[in-house]
């Protein structure tokens, strides 16, 4: 846990007591803090007190006399679509509001930080760097939006490097310039009811960048137009921009081009970097980017090109994020569900040819009317949760579909059909193009059901399999 030398004797309020606010209740209490923590939640009260962290009611400005900061939950909204009443009081009484990556950014000034962001890839992205690194005998801790919360992470002091994927929620919080590298992999519409717009939102993505501290690098993908936009505006203040792309070589960039990365910054000349074709746990032009991301990431942060480029081969791939569960039958069973919106499920449905796809829970905005030209891959749609008769009406006579209401019994006649079909190259894919929380506490949860939904349908495949052999 990082120790917070700074707060000693000073009053902090958390709000929201789930990994990250809990976490940063105890780290304050053990710095010597006073620390006033409330949670809405009665569960998670319920956790904070087992957890030896005292509560205290905040719901107004009374309740924040004295504060030197409220530290909030990236959750909980602090503007759109409306403040939470502590929020509002904080603003009103001029006490920051803060993160408790902001806490860590102050605590660990001597160590180096990367900060990791987009719309879709940044887990991915992230994990590949921090894997990089290891592979590269770094000294280093990656969490943040991924993985511990900032202020459960090792110390690292001078020379370490912390990898931090970050939220627009978590950077709409952060106020201190300490990072030594920022990425952007991609924009596109999500979270707009919590930023006002589309414009608030590429407004929180880009702040990453008034983050970066002097001599800071930029590493942002070009392929869609606010990306773009934010790299030219960027490279006009005199930071330096390694602009990244899935496409054609791109000056003083890092690009993909067939499965092939390159780097255009190479002194020799020589621009190949490594055959992502060979790179298993990393399928799709998505996954190319950030692979791209990574390695130009890496490079800013001076590891050798040739350890890099291994490193990236040998990555092992994140749950959750078109995670291969099994090979059944003939079937391949794919866990995708951190697809939690349209733009990232089509990052699926373009790696496959036969797909059973397995979708909905609490649809975001937009639907899936943005899916269309993937319809061709999809032999049958197998819909569930709260969005699923939207999605069937968006799919009705273009794509054959089915309602079941629930993943056990959509993933059974998945799989049933998908056997008697028998078609080469054919995949159960959950990506539900939707957010968990209608039927599972969050992706995770409904990743590791249809995981184990999969063992056990495997475990029954082959006990079939032994009692027709000895019939």
């Amino acid at each position: 846990m990082i120790s917070l030398p700074f707060v000693k004797d000073q009053t902090y309020a958390v709000l929201g007591l789930g990994k990250s606010g809990l976490t940063a209740a105890r780290a304050l209490s053990l710095s010597g803090a006073k620390v006033r923590a409330w949670d809405d939640g009665e569960k998670a009260r319920a956790a904070a007190e087992a957890a030896g962290v005292a509560l205290t009611p905040l719901a107004d400005a009374a309740s924040l006399d004295g504060v030197t900061a409220l530290v909030m939950s990236p959750g909980i909204p602090h503007s759109f679509p409306q403040a939470h009443p502590v929020a509002a009081a904080a603003k009103e009484k001029s006490i920051p509001l803060i993160s408790d990556v902001e806490l860590l950014l102050r605590a660990q000034s001597g160590s180096r930080f990367a900060g990791i962001t987009g719309t879709n890839g940044k887990s991915t992205t992230t994990a590949l760097l921090a894997h990089i690194l290891q592979e590269a005998d770094a000294r280093m801790d990656v969490g943040g939006n991924l993985g511990p919360a900032a202020l459960g992470l090792q110390e690292l002091g001078n020379g370490g490097t912390y990898v931090l994927e970050l939220s627009s929620y978590q950077i709409e919080l952060i106020h201190t310039a300490a990072f030594d590298l920022a990425i952007l992999l991609n924009i596109t519409p999500d979270h707009l009811d919590r930023h006002g717009g589309m414009d608030g939102y590429i407004a929180a993505k880009r702040r990453l960048f008034d983050m970066l501290k002097g001599k800071g690098v930029a590493v942002i993908g070009v392929d869609d137009e606010p990306s773009r936009t934010i790299a030219k505006e960027i490279a006009k203040t005199g930071i330096r921009v390694v602009p990244v792309t899935v496409g054609n070589p791109i000056e003083g960039g890092v690009w993909v081009r067939d499965g092939q990365l390159h780097d255009g910054r190479a002194r020799d000349g020589k621009t190949f970097v490594a055959d992502l074709m060979k790179a298993k746990a990393l399928p799709g032009r998505h996954n190319w980017q950030n692979a791209a991301a990574a390695y130009a990431a890496a490079r800013a942060l001076w590891i050798d090109p040739k350890k890099a480029a291994e490193a990236i081969l040998s990555y092992p791939g994140l749950a959750h994020r078109q995670e291969k569960i099994a090979d059944i039958a003939g079937v391949a069973f794919i866990n995708d569900s951190k697809a939690t919106n349209a733009d990232a499920t089509s990052k699926a449905l373009a790696c496959y040819d036969a797909i059973y796809w397995i979708a909905g829970g609490l649809a975001k905005d937009g639907g899936i009317e943005s899916l269309t030209p993937w319809h061709k891959s999809i032999r049958h749609a197998f819909l569930i949760g709260k969005a699923a008769e939207d999605f069937a009406r968006t799919l009705d006579g273009k794509v054959p579909y089915t309602m079941y209401g629930e993943l056990p019994a959509a993933l059974d006649a998945a799989a049933k059909l998908a056997w008697s079909e028998k078609i080469t190259g054919a995949t159960v894919l959950l990506s539900p193009a939707c957010a968990s929380f209608d039927q599972f506490a969050n992706f995770e949860a409904r990743g590791d059901a249809f995981r184990a939904l999969v063992q056990d349908l495997s475990k029954r495949s082959v006990g079939a399999q032994v009692a027709g052999a000895g019939a």
